[in-house]
């Protein structure tokens, strides 16, 4: 079974319950990276997000 990449934005942030989860971990961390700048108006790294945000699922 292939490993997915997630990020829970509640485990964040409390009052966001936007989640992500793919296969492809470039396509989790673009994502990722949109929906920290756009709904929450910060800006994180490739690095940042897969080191503090991302969990293999």
């Amino acid at each position: 079974m292939a490993d997915a990449y997630k990020l829970d934005c509640e485990s964040e942030a409390v009052d966001c319950r936007f989640i992500i989860q793919s296969e492809d971990e470039t396509e989790a961390i673009e994502l990722a990276k949109r929906h920290m700048r756009e709904g929450h108006g910060q800006d994180y790294s490739d690095d940042e997000l897969r080191k503090e945000h991302l969990q293999v699922v």
